[in-house]
Parts: structure tokens; C-alpha cells; sequence
């Protein structure tokens, strides 16, 4: 982790150039939050009373915008997983002002300096999200996990809950959990094991505004509890996948293996970094091999990452098996609906599903529309992140020119090397010279450009 002073103000600028760039929103209109508050008020009418269920939240400790809480029961041999997601819907109508400026945001936007929020606080900080300062409304998925990890959708809920606990990934202790937290979460790694599911979690860079003023650009591993966690919400989302394929509806998550070539480069550098991939292994059971801490195996998971043809939505289609290739089953998006349009949708969907009731009409119309409205979204967050990690890694090495610096080989690419330095949580790239992925380069600081958040080496011998 580096922490930067930025006595020149080169981040904070940075950062409103970014916003600019983006056309970020700054906040909501007054009769955006005017319709907020008016629907903050809405009691809940529609819902059963599951007050006396011990939900907790776990989220990092600064999150307010809570769309996940779970308890967990048994059932003779199997073990209930009641997960609750906020009932944005509740708050939210089809047509009003509210969700016309969700699908114009798309997804909430995230910057170290603050959020561009897909509503506004009243509702995705306050109201619609599952804090444990009164009861919230809901949609609890029942989903009941066999000894073996098989899935399946009991029961999709609206619900009255009540958290217990606001916990967080950092301070998280085993005692604070509810019980059978970590047989469930056993359950389900074995049977992501069983699928050859491949969750790529290499250490992700993150750039942080510290309570000082200043900022922190680290890489940041995943921590068991964080990864634990996710494995909840994937089986949520894979039961309701299961729940709309059996109903021939419904908007999903897919994603491909990377190809042939792409397969091919990796084993090349996993050879470079002396990893030991057998050849007969398919890439997904050798990245469950892959300790994100040790510095070459997390290079070669970023290679995975990039090598990664991405992940898209897609209506359903008789005949087509919607298929996310990392999970290694059909997969959906619904457990974060107060940060994605579509969950909203998705979570629709399911409780019509679930209940015996058909999906309207009005629905299957969002569906259609759904795939185009969150790829421009995810692509515009995705080019946002960038350009933060490249202005941070700007900043982390001004007035550096002419230094070198020691760097390890990531990845070969179109006669370009990616590179990571050594001393620095900064990735990069260098016209390749005689190198392969895994080689140790010595690399000279040429230029580093804030205004075009561009950092220019060259590799020295």
C-alpha cells in the first residue's frame, strides 16, 4: 500500500476531470429527491413478518447501501439459506421519475472521492436498504442446500425483516456470524469444485480516500469472510437462474471460456512463472489451485482476468442454455438491486415465478431492453475505473522521471509486455524486448503525464 499526500491537488483535480469526462451525475435533480422522500414513506402492506429471523448484514464497515442480509437454518440434512434482498421495488414504480432516472443511470458509479448512487440516499441509504436500526421490506430467497451443495429455490418471499448486525469484512468474528455460516459456505466450495467453477479473485487494485484527505492505492486481497460471503450470494443468484430456466423466463448473466489461443498464451505464462500446470488440467480446475497471496499466482490470475472474453446479460431463449462459464452453471443477477437496474427486474421475475403467477408482459418488454441499458453502464464504470487506477498510478510516481525501477513480466501481448513493478502497486506496459512472461525487467520512468493519466516506459538491457 502507498499513501499519497497529493500536496498539488494532482488526484483531486484528476477526479473531477474523470467526473467531466464521464458526465458523471453530480447528486439528483430536486424532483428526483422529491420523489424519493415521497417514496421513502411508503409502509410496507405486502409483506409477511419474519421480524423474529436472526438476519445480519456483512458488507465492508463504510457501506450504508445494504442490499444483502441472511440467516440460515437446518432442515434435517439439508441447511436453509433465507437471503434477503432489499425490496427496491417496493419503493420504485415502473414509469415514475424515480425509475426513468435508474435507467438512464444504469448502476451506481464508483469513485474514491464519492458515488454517483442509482437512487438517491433517502431510499438506497436509508429506507430500501437493510439496516439493523428497524425493520426493512424484502424479498427473502429460500434456498435450500443439500449436504452436497446441490440448490435448489424453496421459496421467494416478501417480507418484513429485522437485521441484528451491521457486520463487516474487516472486524467480522466467528462468534458474530450466524451458526452454520461456515459448514454452508463448505458446502458450496465443494460443490463450485464439483461444477470445475473457476471464481478468478486475484488481489484488486483500489485507490481509497483516507479520513486525512489523502489517498491509499494498495492491492487489495479478498478476505475469507468477503469470499464466503459471495459464495451466498451466488447460490441465491444460481437458484434463481435454476427457478427461470424451469419457467422459460427471465434475463441472465454468461460468460465464455477465453479461446483456444487465449488458452494457449496462459499456458505459456503459467510455464514462464513455474507454475506446474499439468497439461491434461482444464484452466478452471488449475485456478482453484491459485493462492492469490503469492505474488507470481496472483500475476498469472490478473492474466486470467484479461484473458477473459467478459461477461454479458441475455434474455432467455428456448434452446439456448444461458451458460456463465467462471460459474460453470446458469447464473443471474438479483441480490444487488438498490447498484444494478436489472436485479430489480430479475427479482420481479422470481417472486412471480416462485408464487405461481405469470411474468407480465411489462417484464419480458424490460428484459429486451435490460442487455443494452447495463453493458453501456458496466462499460462506462469499467473505462472509469481504469482511468482512476491510471491517474493514481500517475500520481504515485510523479516527478519520478528518469528513475528505474524493478518489475516482473505479466503478460506478452501484440509485442506489448505487461508489467508490475515490484515496489509500487502499479501495473503497466512496455514495448516487449526479448522478455517472457515471468522474466525480472529493469524499467526507466520516461514521462508521467497527469492530464493524460499516462505513465511511458522503457525497458533497460
Amino acid at each position: 500500500m502507498k499513501t499519497l499526500r497529493d500536496p498539488d491537488q494532482l488526484l483531486s483535480d484528476g477526479l473531477s476531470d474523470i467526473r467531466a469526462q464521464f458526465k458523471v451525475p453530480e447528486g439528483f435533480p430536486p424532483e428526483i429527491i422529491a420523489a424519493a422522500q415521497s417514496a421513502a414513506q411508503r409502509a410496507p402492506s405486502d409483506h409477511a413478518d419474519w421480524t423474529e429471523h436472526n438476519f445480519v448484514t456483512l458488507d465492508p464497515a463504510e457501506s450504508h447501501d445494504l442490499d444483502q442480509a441472511f440467516a440460515i437454518e437446518r432442515a434435517g440434512a439439508d441447511m436453509l439459506l433465507h437471503y434477503a434482498i432489499a425490496d427496491v421495488a417496493w419503493f420504485v414504480r415502473d414509469g415514475d421519475a424515480l425509475d426513468t432516472e435508474a435507467w438512464t443511470r444504469g448502476s451506481t458509479t464508483y469513485l474514491p472521492d464519492g458515488k454517483a448512487s442509482l437512487y438517491p440516499p433517502v431510499l438506497s441509504e436509508k429506507a430500501a436498504s437493510l439496516l439493523p436500526d428497524g425493520p426493512r421490506p424484502a424479498i427473502v430467497l429460500s434456498v435450500r442446500v443439500a449436504p452436497d451443495g446441490a440448490l435448489k429455490l424453496d421459496s421467494a418471499t416478501r417480507a418484513l425483516i429485522r437485521c441484528r448486525a451491521k457486520l463487516a469484512y474487516k472486524t467480522v468474528r466467528e462468534g458474530d456470524l450466524p451458526e452454520g455460516f461456515e459448514e454452508l459456505a463448505r458446502r458450496l466450495a465443494e460443490a463450485e469444485a464439483r461444477r470445475g467453477a473457476a471464481r478468478v479473485d486475484p488481489p484488486e487494485q483500489q485507490l481509497d480516500r483516507n479520513a486525512d484527505g489523502t489517498f491509499s492505492l494498495s492491492f487489495r486481497p479478498y478476505s475469507p469472510a468477503e469470499q464466503h460471503n459471495a459464495s451466498l450470494s451466488l447460490a441465491a443468484n444460481i437458484a434463481v437462474a435454476d427457478a427461470m430456466l424451469a419457467a422459460g423466463e427471465g434475463l441472465f448473466r454468461v460468460m465464455a471460456l477465453p479461446d483456444e489461443d487465449a488458452i494457449e498464451r496462459l499456458r505459456l505464462t503459467a510455464s514462464a512463472f513455474e507454475l506446474g500446470w499439468p497439461a491434461e488440467m482444464p484452466l478452471t480446475q488449475f485456478e482453484r489451485r491459485l493462492n492469490p497471496a503469492d505474488p507470481r499466482e496472483g500475476a498469472f490470475m490478473l492474466a486470467i482476468r484479461r484473458a477473459s472474453r467478459g461477461a454479458n446479460y441475455r434474455v432467455f431463449e428456448p434452446g439456448k442454455l444461458p451458460w456463465h462459464a467462471a460459474i460453470a452453471a446458469p447464473y443471474a443477477h438479483c441480490t444487488a438491486p438498490l447498484r444494478r437496474l436489472a436485479d430489480r427486474y430479475v427479482l420481479r421475475a422470481v417472486l412471480a415465478i416462485a408464487n405461481g403467477k405469470p411474468v407480465s408482459q411489462d417484464l419480458r418488454d424490460a428484459f429486451d431492453k435490460l442487455p443494452r441499458v447495463m453493458a453501456r453502464a458496466g462499460s462506462r464504470d469499467s473505462q472509469i475505473d481504469r482511468a482512476v487506477f491510471d491517474l493514481a498510478e500517475v500520481a504515485i510516481l510523479a516527478n519520478r522521471e528518469g528513475q528505474t525501477f524493478r518489475a516482473v513480466v505479466t503478460d506478452l501481448r501484440d509485442d506489448i509486455a505487461h508489467i508490475q513493478l515490484r515496489e509500487f502497486p502499479v501495473v503497466a506496459s512496455v514495448p516487449a524486448n526479448n522478455v517472457l512472461p515471468g522474466d525480472s525487467v529493469q524499467v526507466e520512468l520516461l514521462r508521467a503525464n497527469a492530464e493524460q493519466r499516462k505513465l511511458e516506459f522503457r525497458q533497460i538491457g
